[in-house]
């Protein structure tokens, strides 16, 4: 599946490749808390040979007091620097299942200028699986400097996205749950409203692949066709905070939509405000 995305590389590309010179493996797992899972003692354990872990929460800006918000270009810079990332490398970043925190990744390095970044079908746990190889041993960390070139005009903040949810100029794609999206189960975080934004489709992140893949362009461009999309306008993107929202913007980009942002609070930022509004079921 997916070899229409050119964001998408396979296992076997990735394992031929494995030491070359230039390319750079990132792991990018971060886990819901209900998932059960530990990203980084997992890493630790097992991970595919030359790979650096990426912390999602370290990575954020360490002055916002919400979730996962993106750095600053110089913040950014200086962490993944300090990792040996290079914006000249070509980057592969995988999680655990295939397409769940990956995107992520993906976009921030996009979002700061990297093009030269893909993501690595199936995730560790098909990699695994197929019994392809994997070590506990310590990578070894050359830092270097890190250029970023921010594109800012890919992010929503919170004014924005209350002109765009008065307005309707831009569509709302919405990667959370059914059930959180339609306010029937609670969110994860205390203090947070359930439901969604006025306007908001709802896209769950786990429609958009199988088995750890990213659909075939067709299915995909279904799915978010059904939820209510139209491929052809202005699209936001967002999710709990700001994680599998990016999943979409995956999606869009591979169906060749480039009129998409993220909305970088998402849900946990416009879910925990008393002033912005809410409302529940599945429309």
């Amino acid at each position: 599946m997916a070899e229409d995305s050119p964001f998408i590389v396979d296992a076997d590309w990735l394992e031929k490749r494995l030491g070359e010179p230039g390319l750079t493996i990132i792991d990018a797992s971060w886990y819901l808390p209900a998932q059960n899972r530990n990203a980084h003692a997992e890493y630790v354990a097992a991970h595919i040979p030359g790979a650096r872990f990426l912390d999602q929460d370290a990575v954020s800006d360490p002055d916002s007091k919400l979730p996962h918000t993106l750095a600053s270009p110089q913040y950014f810079a200086q962490y993944v620097g300090s990792m040996g990332v290079s914006a000249d490398d070509t980057i592969v970043v995988y999680d655990g299942p295939g397409l769940f925190s990956a995107p992520r990744a993906w976009w921030m390095f996009r979002v700061m200028g990297v093009f030269q970044v893909y993501i690595l079908n199936g995730g560790l746990d098909r990699w695994k699986a197929e019994g392809r190889p994997v070590t506990a041993e310590h990578t070894r960390i050359a830092p270097c400097v890190f250029y970023p070139d921010f594109d800012a005009s890919r992010v929503v903040n919170l004014d924005e996205m209350r002109r765009i949810v008065g307005s309707g100029k831009s569509q709302i794609a919405d990667a959370r749950s059914p059930g959180r999206f339609a306010g029937t189960d609670p969110e994860p975080r205390p203090g947070v409203r359930s439901g969604h934004m006025p306007g908001a489709r709802n896209v769950p992140v786990a429609a958009l692949a199988e088995n750890g893949e990213l659909l075939p362009g067709d299915r995909l461009r279904k799915v978010i066709e059904d939820a209510g999309i139209d491929l052809s306008k202005p699209i936001v993107t967002s999710c709990g905070s700001g994680i599998t929202a990016a999943a979409i913007t995956l999606a869009l980009e591979t169906l060749g939509h480039t009129d998409n942002r993220l909305y970088d609070g998402s849900w946990t930022e416009w879910g925990g405000l008393d002033d912005t509004p809410v409302v529940t079921g599945k429309e």
